[in-house]
């Protein structure tokens, strides 16, 4: 079997359709309900289609998921070198691809309860690429850490989403999955700490690859604290997960930054638009 699959690689059926994600602005004024980072606040016009959106980007994350954790079981060889990865890691990975398997018959199943089905939406495959680092340690900060406490996020939201609309198969289903990825989140932060004790440069490459990581899955302001972001911050469920208050703050002002990048370049599109339309 090949090791470090590349993601163009990745073997999908003919309902699936992928596109390159490009990561801008959160404007509910002006992305789609296929962008799949629009509002799902119940009083939001497109509330409903947008849900359905982001549970088929679930859906296409936990096949990513699985198929990240799956690699990281085959790609490293197993010992304690730095570009090893310890058995008992593995173990812990297997453990997880158990999970992320049963997270897309749920979210699968979620899809068909919401009014969906596979394809409807397409699938951006950044959570993979991020799954793809030939670094063991980096990749267990860009995948457990980043992209799995995006998940705690996201499942938090989705939860709430179904308190709220009195929807108790949704509130389940991803109460049951947030349970689960409070635990993928654990091991991250654990085995991280585990592998660069002794290599405090290590660790400290490792979190900055992970910030790189967060900033990119804030989508420009998807995710934040506030009503503006259809996603917020779930800092209960961080600190179970490994997170210290530090860490979270950190976070907070990832999100922030990635937010008034994504205005400023939206500013400077709009002003070449402008420029370029007077010119004519």
């Amino acid at each position: 079997m090949k090791k470090m699959l590349p993601v163009a690689e990745l073997a999908r059926d003919s309902r699936f359709s992928r596109v390159q994600v490009e990561v801008t602005l959160f404007d509910p004024r002006n992305l789609s309900p296929s962008a799949q980072v629009n509002g799902i606040a119940p009083a939001h016009p497109n509330a409903s289609d947008n849900a359905r959106g982001l549970m088929h980007g679930i859906f296409v994350g936990e096949i990513q998921a699985l198929e990240g954790a799956g690699r990281t079981c085959w790609d490293f060889e197993t010992g304690d070198g730095r570009e090893q990865a310890p058995f008992a890691m593995k173990l812990d990975m297997a453990r997880q691809c158990w999970d992320e398997a049963r997270h897309v018959e749920i979210s699968c199943r979620l899809s068909e309860h919401m009014g969906s089905e596979i394809g409807e939406f397409a699938e951006g495959t950044l959570l993979y690429e991020a799954a793809c680092n030939p670094d063991p340690v980096l990749r267990l900060t860009g995948v457990n850490r980043a992209l799995e406490g995006l998940a705690i996020d996201v499942f938090t939201t989705m939860k709430n989403f179904g308190t709220t609309l009195e929807d108790p198969v949704m509130q389940f289903c991803e109460d049951w999955m947030l349970a689960d990825e409070v635990t993928h989140v654990k091991m991250g932060s654990d085995w991280l700490r585990k592998l660069t004790v002794n290599d405090p440069q290590r660790q400290k490459d490792a979190l900055e690859f992970q910030r790189a990581v967060d900033k990119l899955f804030s989508f420009g302001g998807f995710r934040g604290e506030g009503g503006d972001h259809p996603i917020n911050l779930a800092r209960n469920f961080r600190r179970l997960a490994g997170f210290d208050d530090a860490e979270i703050a950190d976070l907070v002002e990832i999100s922030a930054q990635a937010y008034l990048e994504a205005q400023q370049q939206q500013q400077l599109r709009a002003d070449e638009a402008a420029a370029t339309a007077a010119a004519h």
